[in-house]
């Protein structure tokens, strides 16, 4: 089993990456869709947020409001900090269990928003950095996911740094460009993998 950690600030394509990567037959854990799954409604972690931050983070239905708590704690790190605390620890049980049921001989790429930010890269066999200028990021925040440029700026600087992100890189896929370049970068990338495996 060869394991990837895949990476990259808000809005570079990380996505983008990890899609691709999926269709060439990689076993995709990704961490903010397990980050979901933890707090969806009836959930122990749910709870926690809940009493942690109040129920002013809740949508009328009783799901989370994720923009509320984002505009929450991405303006404050002890908050933001406490949040962490509440879901890391779920996501990382979340994440062994599908590790354990991944074949032997797979391709498993953890897509990981924060790795970067928590001393993650030695626990995979490479690391890949999703790169794109923050001018480009914030452009895509902006149109793709109709943020405003202060939450979205707000976002990219609770990150890590460019420059700190990819100081743990094995493999940078730059995405300031198109889809088309996106695609070849991806497929080269899928080949250099099964060659490690």
């Amino acid at each position: 089993m060869l394991k990837v950690g895949l990476t990259g600030g808000i809005g570079s394509g990380k996505s983008e990456v990890s899609r691709r990567l999926a269709a060439h037959g990689a076993v995709v854990i990704d961490a903010d869709m397990i980050a979901r799954e933890v707090v969806e409604p009836g959930t122990p972690g749910l709870a926690e947020v809940v009493e942690a931050f109040g129920e002013g983070v809740l949508r009328p239905d009783g799901t989370l409001d994720r923009e509320k708590l984002g505009s929450i704690v991405f303006a404050d790190p002890a908050r933001l900090k406490i949040l962490n605390g509440i879901v890391h620890p779920k996501v990382g049980a979340r994440v062994e269990e599908l590790q354990r049921a991944a074949p032997e001989d797979a391709v498993v790429v953890y897509d990981v928003p924060l790795l970067a930010e928590n001393g993650l890269a030695p626990l995979y066999d490479v690391v890949i950095v999703v790169d794109a200028p923050d001018d480009v990021r914030i452009e895509r925040l902006r149109t793709f996911r109709g943020m405003a440029e202060a939450d979205a700026r707000a976002r990219i600087a609770a990150q890590a740094t460019r420059e700190d992100r990819l100081a743990v890189a094995d493999i940078v896929i730059d995405n300031g460009g198109t889809l088309e370049s996106l695609d070849a970068q991806a497929d080269k990338v899928w080949l250099d993998l099964t060659t490690r495996r």
